[in-house]
C-alpha cells in the first residue's frame, strides 16, 4: 500500500466503474486475464506512471513485498525474523552483524541468492546514478554508505564476503532498531542481469519473493503467480490479482468482484452499523501513520517560530476532523500516532486559540499578517483543483489570522521527488506512516537536522544532540523517555502541524483465512489461504 511513507502523495485515483465476475468455478476472472477466480486473492488497487515507485530502491512506499524481499522481515505481529537471512550473530560490541543466508534461497529464475547479491543490490542503492532518496535514511547505519551515496566512494566499506552464503555488514553504532530498518525495500534483493535491462525492468522483475510477477497491464491488472520454490514454502494462495482502477472497493466487494476492500469516509458509518450485512465482514485499527502539514523553516515567513505558532494555533483540529473526516480519523497534538512505543496521552499539543495566534504573529519580526510575503501552499494534485483539507486550512488561516494562501498542485505521481529536491512552496503536504515499531523512525528520521525526510529543514541543537544520544541507548525504558522529550520539543518548535491520526477500515470476505490487520505493511499474503470460495 501506499502505505508508504510519506503517505499523502502517491494515491490511486477511482474509476466509477464496475466489472462483474460469473460465480462459475471454471471462469476466468475479467478481462479474459486466465486465472481460475477460486485460486485468487483479488484486490482492487491503483498504478502510478513513475517506475521509480516500482524499483526497492527508489520507492518511497512499503514497496512490492510480494516479488522482492530482504536479510529480515516483519511477521503479524511486527516481530523481526529470519527471511533470506537464515540466521544473524551480533558482535559483543553492537557493530557487527554476521547474517547466514539460507542455502535454498533463490531467485524467481532459480538462481542461488549470494552475499554478492546482497552487496550489489545495496550498493546500487547508494549510487549516485540510481540517485535513491531513501537511502540515507534506511541504510546510513552501514559504515561507508553515506561515502559511497556521496560519490567518495566506489565501494561500501561496512560490508564484507565472507563467503558465498556468509555477509559481514559494520555499522557506524551499536543501534538497536538496525534490524528493523532492514525491514524497508531499500535493503531488499535485486537481481544485476535483471536491472541492466533498463527503468522498465521492474514489469518483468526476477524477484526473490513468495510470488512471481506473470503479467502486467496498464490500467487493467497486474497478475501475481505463487513462487513453488520459495525458501519460507510455497503460499497457499495459488494467485494474486490486483485490478487497476476498476471502480469504487466497497461496490467491488459488494458484487463479489474482489476479496479484500478498503473503506472510504463516506461508507464507514454504514458499515459501523451492527444492522448492516457486511458489518460482519468489517476488520477496524489505527494506522500507525500521522498527518501533519509542513512549514519550510528556511523560507519567510516559517524562518519565525512565532509564525508558525501562530498557523498552528489558528487551526480548528477538532473541527477539521469532524466535517472533512466525518470523525473517522484522531486529532492528532504530537508526533507520535497511538499504538507506537513513546506514544503519550498526556502530551500537552499547541492549542486552538485564535486570539492568542493573532498576537503571536504580531510579535512575529514580521508585525502581523499584513507584513508577510506571498505564501504558497504546495499540494499534490490535478490542475487548479484544491482539495478539501488544503481549502479547509486556508480558510482558518483566512479568517482567523487575516493570511491568504496560494495553492500549487504537483503531479501526485512525482510529488516526493519534488520535495526532495526542495521545489515547494512555504507550506506543503506531509505525513508519515511507520516503517517499523520505534519512535526513532519517527523523530529521528524526520526532525534530526542532517536528514533527507527533513523537508522543512527544520534544524535545533538540542533536539540533535538528544536523538543523537537516544540512538546508541540500550536502556529501553530510558530510549522511550529520551523520545517523548524529543516529541515535546518538536511541538513546542512547531516545524510542522500537526492534524489527524488515520483509522483503518477493511472489508474481508469469509473465505479469506489467515487475514491479520497489521498498521504496518507486511508480506501478508504468505500468511493467508482461501477455503471455499
Amino acid at each position: 500500500m501506499l502505505n508508504r511513507k510519506l503517505f499523502l502523495g502517491f494515491m490511486a485515483l477511482t474509476l466509477i466503474a464496475s466489472i462483474s465476475l460469473t460465480s462459475s468455478v471454471e471462469d476466468v476472472l475479467a478481462l479474459q486475464i486466465g486465472v481460475p477466480l477460486d485460486q485468487a486473492l483479488v484486490y482492487n488497487g491503483g498504478e502510478s506512471a513513475n517506475p521509480r515507485d516500482y524499483d526497492p530502491a527508489t520507492t518511497y512506499s512499503a514497496g512490492d513485498k510480494l516479488v522482492f524481499s530482504g536479510l529480515v522481515s516483519l511477521d503479524p505481529r511486527l516481530n523481526i525474523t529470519p527471511d533470506l537471512a537464515e540466521t544473524w550473530e551480533v558482535s559483543g560490541d553492537g557493530t557487527i552483524y554476521t547474517f547466514k543466508i539460507r542455502e535454498n534461497a533463490k531467485f524467481h529464475n532459480g538462481r542461488d541468492v549470494t552475499a554478492q547479491d546482497v552487496v550489489f543490490s545495496w550498493e546500487r542503492a547508494a549510487s549516485p546514478e540510481l540517485a535513491s532518496d531513501t537511502v540515507l535514511t534506511y541504510l546510513v547505519d552501514i559504515v561507508g554508505v553515506r561515502e559511497k551515496a556521496l560519490g567518495q566512494a566506489d565501494t561500501i566499506s561496512g560490508l564484507k564476503v565472507i563467503d558465498e552464503k556468509t555477509l559481514q555488514v559494520t555499522i557506524d553504532a551499536p543501534k538497536p532498531y538496525f534490524l528493523m530498518k532492514l525491514t524497508f525495500p531499500t535493503s531488499y534483493i535485486v537481481d544485476k542481469d535483471n536491472v541492466a535491462q533498463g527503468e522498465e525492468w521492474v514489469r518483468q522483475p526476477n524477484g526473490t519473493g513468495p510470488y512471481k510477477l506473470t503479467e502486467w497491464k496498464s490500467y487493467e491488472y497486474i497478475i501475481y503467480e505463487a513462487n513453488q520454490d520459495f525458501y519460507l514454502g510455497a503460499p497457499s494462495i495459488p494467485y494474486v490479482v490486483y485490478k487497476i482502477y476498476a471502480g469504487d472497493d466497497v461496490r467491488l466487494f459488494e458484487t463479489g468482484d474482489i476479496d479484500i476492500a478498503g473503506v472510504g469516509l463516506y461508507d464507514v458509518d454504514r458499515m459501523l452499523n451492527p444492522t448492516e450485512p457486511l458489518n460482519a465482514n468489517l476488520v477496524t485499527g489505527v494506522n500507525l501513520c500521522t498527518s501533519y502539514v509542513v512549514f519550510d523553516t528556511t523560507k519567510p515567513p516559517f524562518d519565525d517560530v512565532n509564525v508558525r505558532k501562530a498557523f498552528s494555533m489558528a487551526f480548528d483540529r477538532q473541527r477539521y476532523v469532524d466535517v472533512l473526516y466525518r470523525g473517522v480519523a484522531l486529532p492528532a497534538v504530537g508526533l507520535y500516532p497511538p499504538g507506537l512505543p513513546g506514544f503519550s496521552y498526556e502530551l500537552q499539543g499547541l492549542p486552538y486559540d485564535p486570539a492568542q495566534a493573532r498576537e503571536l504573529l504580531e510579535q512575529s519580526k514580521y508585525g502581523g499578517a499584513e507584513g508577510l510575503p506571498e505564501i504558497v501552499y504546495t499540494n499534490s494534485g490535478v490542475g487548479s483543483y484544491v482539495g478539501g483539507t488544503v481549502a479547509a486550512l486556508a480558510e482558518m488561516w483566512e479568517q482567523y489570522l487575516g493570511v491568504k494562501i496560494k495553492v500549487e498542485n504537483i503531479d501526485f505521481n512525482f510529488y516526493y521527488q519534488q520535495l526532495f529536491s526542495g521545489n515547494h512552496g512555504q507550506i506543503f503536504d506531509g505525513g508519515w506512516c511507520a516503517d517499523y515499531p520505534d519512535p526513532e523512525n519517527f523523530a529521528d528520521v524526520l526532525f534530526h537536522s542532517d536528514v533527507p525526510q527533513n523537508f522543512g529543514g527544520y534544524s535545533n541543537s538540542e533536539l540533535d544532540t538528544l536523538l543523537e544520544a537516544a540512538r546508541i541507548e540500550p536502556d529501553v525504558t530510558k530510549r522511550i523517555a529520551m523520545y517523548q522529550e524529543a516529541e515535546r520539543i518538536i511541538v513546542e518548535d512547531a516545524p510542522v502541524l500537526f492534524t489527524t491520526h488515520s483509522l483503518s477500515y477493511q472489508l474481508i470476505q469469509p473465505y479469506v483465512k489467515g487475514f491479520a490487520y497489521t498498521p504496518i505493511s507486511i508480506s501478508s499474503e504468505r500468511y493467508m489461504w482461501l477455503e471455499g470460495k
